[in-house]
């Protein structure tokens, strides 16, 4: 890397070290260069100097100082990514729902990772050049969605407007809706979850705890789901209205199996009992992100809305669910947590 950028802090990096932030996003920082540019002030938090040990929020922004390109067989960055196709680029041009000078809302497609990682050579944060049209500055991750999560995705086409949009997420000014195909129904058609959560003890990879959480009235931090039952087929499956009012690793993922109704096709935390059988059910994970509203960096209301992943799509018809049932984004539960 051979610019200055300004990153902000994701909802799910909350509360992670500075040192252990720079071991996710850049491997390739070694803890003697990261001190040796704290120490100069080069990388900075909000505009301020930091230490390694610094505690991030969410919405913080970090300044990160040119680092040169990885050594040769280094771990890769999450910009270094495999090289793509034409129309892998195209296909990410056309699934932008909105564009303006200040902001692009992207329908991230299911099985695509936001940022690198283990084994994980090809992901959004690595291709968003291809976002950057006729902007002078590469385009901003604001928030993040898991790999296999589809839906609404904001970025931020300035270091301005991406700080101004990850401060709404801070402050929880930003409402997000979910859809999810849930394997059975809730006792309870409509409810709140407020069941704090922590990352689950053991060893990480397969086989393991990996980045799996679970309720935890002691060490969790508060998780609060609003969630609404849309439509149900008999008692085997529900369409689920779902909106997070904190924004928890794996959050929605974890009510659900709270509830005894798992995600369908989320087998990390319901198991064999995650699968409907039967022709016309992918196996593929239901959840969707499928709108959006929050404070426009210029002012006024953003607000967008993304149409299902084509998995989910041909589920919904399978079993009779038609969209328009939902009706509007955001008007079943209360507007204030």
């Amino acid at each position: 890397m051979t610019m200055v950028q300004t990153l902000a802090v994701a909802e799910e990096e909350a509360e992670l070290r500075l040192d252990r932030w720079f071991r996710r996003r850049f491997p390739q920082v070694g803890h003697g260069m990261l001190e040796r540019l704290l120490r100069t002030g080069q990388v900075r938090v909000d505009g301020k100097r930091a230490k390694a040990a610094q505690r991030l929020g969410a919405g913080q922004v970090v300044r990160v100082p040119p680092l040169g390109e990885p050594p040769s067989g280094a771990a890769a960055t999450p910009r270094a990514v495999a090289s793509f196709s034409e129309a892998e680029a195209q296909a990410l041009r056309d699934a932008v729902l909105y564009k303006d000078t200040d902001v692009i809302v992207l329908n991230k497609p299911a099985g695509l990772a936001v940022q690198g990682g283990t084994n994980m050579d090809r992901h959004l944060d690595g291709m968003l050049d291809v976002l950057r049209f006729e902007a002078s500055e590469r385009p901003r991750l604001v928030h993040r969605l898991d790999k296999d999560t589809s839906g609404v995705l904001l970025l931020g086409r300035t270091a301005a407007a991406t700080a101004k949009l990850a401060a709404s997420f801070r402050s929880r000014s930003a409402r997000k809706c979910y859809w999810a195909l849930v394997v059975g129904v809730p006792k309870l058609r409509q409810g709140r979850i407020d069941a704090p959560l922590a990352k689950m003890a053991g060893r990480p990879g397969p086989g393991g705890a990996g980045d799996k959480v679970e309720v935890d009235e002691e060490q969790g931090r508060r998780a609060v789901t609003y969630y609404r039952v849309v439509e149900a087929a008999l008692k085997k499956t529900a369409w689920l209205e779902m909106e997070p009012r904190t924004g928890r690793t794996h959050q929605l993922r974890a009510h659900c199996a709270l509830l005894g109704t798992p995600i369908q096709g989320d087998g990390k935390y319901g198991g064999q009992a995650a699968y409907l059988t039967g022709q016309g059910v992918s196996r593929k994970l239901h959840l969707h992100a499928r709108a959006i509203e929050l404070p426009h960096p210029r002012g006024g209301v953003l607000r967008a809305v993304a149409p299902l992943p084509i998995h989910m799509a041909a589920s919904f018809a399978f079993f009779g669910f038609a969209e328009a049932a939902a009706g509007e984004p955001f008007t079943a539960f209360p507007g204030e947590e």
